[in-house]
């Protein structure tokens, strides 16, 4: 029964996807209920699996050539599966339940539920894999839909140039996960993850290979999970429709380097250096993007740059040992961060897809259920105490005070400053007067888009706690979120932080409230505080333009100015020009005059007779 369910968990969307692209595409109803009953399917029966504890595995020969290569298409079910099962099929269920409203004037809707399908079933494929090769082949699968989906609006330039960058800066990533496979199965024979949990001795004995090893397949996070430097694509993919940007972040993309690495952990935890290296990494990333996160004045980029900041927390937990910890914080920031940008994309419906939080304010008033929604999303996510990223934070905080200094003050900082910056966006987007006219008449969505709301709100306040979460980690994996010995000066610092950004965040963006809508836009409060480090990204996206122009750039031009000069020019057009030079030349000679033909003859013998006699 339950290899049947894992089974249709995951050709369901496939299904799915197959009659909307193929058959479906020019109705616009018919592809959504398709694509509504997929998601139906495979979130009942996830929703079975983990309820009953369920576990299983399947799988049939795919490839076989001898002892030396055997691939397998098969699925594992565990517990493990059955959180990420959950977090993809339930908030991918709501999204598709909430972009019914949100799609619904859009001429590619039939386009957008099709390729959302493919999405989910290439995610479910990550999710579902027994062995490396599987998964692999679904992680690029993940980058196909994902490229589709980001650049739905492809007649938009910055979309398209989104969705190529995403695709390409993931490419880099990609290669580095293959090459860490391969390793692997020279290693240890096998690409399943028992068959090399058995041969994991033959890796061990090769320090130096482990670790090599390990950081490749951690190369597959860094460009999937957005950390530095493979970061700079998900903030651009935010030109995709908002409810791609709260699957994207919340559930499904960015969340599968994370739990790769809680996968393959027993790789990993061999290498005390891959480990050092997966912290570090994490830890940056968590600390650079928040405060980018500061100076960002669109709505959509403020929660983009808090993925990346949450992102490189869940990866630093697992640097410092605590996969469990790290899974546990990506289950609650699903629901918060589904729920927080799905609140956004209903402030942007509402002010007719103006993005920028200056030239909104007053929305509480008008849009009551979006900001109740929305408050509860953002005190989860800054780590209010009671509320589900409270525990979840704390849990890797805890490991990271226990394992690794550094890692907890970067950890610690990285939650001041998301209290700070996510308070200044409730401020200055919900709080005062409007500051603009579409500000003065927002109004809340309709049911199909503030049920949702409603629902992960209440999820982002529950999620944390061990009556709910232990029944769906089960108690295997629950253990691990709590099993570095308990430190009560963490969870006083981390409420310590959490009200010190809060209320400094409150200072400083409380006098930007207006009385009434701006006569025109110069009219608009400026923020009080700019940085240009942080506002720029750290440059870094500079740095980049910089080097792929003074390397891909120069050698394209290079190559283009040999192709046209030398190849077409000297080469080919000389060639041909002494040809037809040659042949020009001796058309003089073919003139069609006897008397003349008979001179020239004449010449030739003379000329001819005085070489010879010379």
């Amino acid at each position: 029964m339950e290899s049947f369910l894992a089974w249709l968990i995951l050709l369901c969307p496939l299904a799915s996807a197959a009659l909307i692209l193929s058959f479906a595409h020019e109705s616009k109803a018919l592809s959504v209920k398709i694509s509504l009953g997929a998601v139906g399917v495979a979130l009942a029966a996830t929703l079975f699996l983990v309820f009953n504890q369920g576990v299983c595995q399947s799988s049939f020969t795919w490839i076989d050539l001898g002892p030396a290569l055997r691939l397998s298409i098969g699925i594992k079910v565990d517990a493990l599966t059955r959180v990420m099962l959950l977090v993809v099929t339930g908030i991918g269920a709501l999204v598709h339940v909430y972009s019914t409203v949100y799609m619904e004037e859009d001429e590619g809707k039939a386009r957008f539920f099709g390729s959302l399908s493919l999405f989910m079933f290439s995610m479910l494929g990550i999710v579902l894999a027994d062995n490396l090769a599987m998964m692999f082949i679904f992680w690029e699968l993940v980058g196909v839909s994902s490229f589709l989906l980001i650049g739905h609006w492809f007649s938009k330039e910055s979309a398209a140039k989104a969705a190529n960058k995403a695709f390409l800066t993931n490419r880099i990533g990609d290669f580095g996960f293959m090459s860490g496979i391969l390793l692997v199965w020279a290693a240890t024979g096998s690409v399943e993850f028992s068959g090399i949990q058995a041969g994991l001795e033959k890796l061990t004995s090769n320090p130096g290979l482990l670790t090599l090893a390990g950081l490749c397949l951690f190369c597959g996070a860094v460009g999937k999970s957005a950390q530095v430097p493979l970061h700079v694509w998900l903030p651009d993919a935010m030109e995709g429709p908002t409810p791609v940007s709260a699957l994207i972040h919340a559930a499904t993309m960015v969340a599968a380097g994370v739990y790769m690495l809680a996968r393959i952990f027993f790789i990993l935890e061999p290498s005390a250096t891959a480990l050092t290296v997966i912290a570090s990494i994490g830890a940056i990333t968590a600390l650079m993007a928040a405060f980018m996160a500061t100076q960002q004045n669109d709505i959509k980029r403020i929660l983009a740059y808090s993925t990346l900041s949450q992102l490189g927390l869940m990866v630093a937990g697992v640097g410092v040992g605590a996969w469990g910890a790290a899974m546990f914080h990506l289950f609650t920031h699903a629901f918060f961060k589904a729920l927080l940008f799905l609140g956004a994309g209903a402030v942007i419906h509402a002010m007719h897809h103006e993005q920028d939080i200056w030239k909104m304010g007053g929305l509480r008033k008008s849009m009551p259920v979006t900001f109740l929604t929305f408050a509860i999303g953002t005190l989860a996510l800054t780590g209010a105490p009671l509320l589900a990223g409270f525990f979840s934070k704390d849990a890797i905080l805890l490991a990271a005070w226990h394992k690794n200094t550094l890692v907890f003050g970067a950890a610690l900082l990285t939650s001041l400053l998301t209290a700070f910056y996510m308070t200044r966006l409730v401020v200055v987007a919900f709080l005062g007067g409007p500051r603009t006219e579409a500000a003065q008449h927002g109004h809340d969505c309709p049911a199909a888009m503030t049920v949702p709301l409603v629902i992960l709100a209440a999820l982002s306040a529950i999620a944390g706690y061990e009556f709910f979460a232990k029944s769906i980690f089960g108690a295997e994996i629950f253990h691990k979120v709590h099993e570095a010995e308990h430190a009560s000066i963490v969870p006083t610092l981390a409420i310590s932080v959490f009200v010190i950004g809060t209320l400094g965040a409150w200072l400083v963006y409380k006098g930007t409230s207006v009385a009434k809508p701006a006569a025109k836009m110069t009219d608009l409060p400026k923020d009080p505080v700019v940085i240009p480090l942080f506002a720029n990204k750290f440059y870094i996206d500079e740095l980049y333009a910089a080097l792929i122009a003074g390397t891909q750039d120069t050698l394209a031009s290079l190559s283009g100015w040999i192709d046209r000069v030398i190849l077409d020019g000297v080469i080919v057009r000389g060639i041909a020009g002494i040809t037809w030079g040659a042949g020009y030349a001796l058309r003089l000679l073919q003139f069609g005059n006897l008397q003349g033909y008979a001179f020239l003859f004449g010449t030739g013998v003379v000329v001819l007779l005085y070489l010879l006699t010379k």
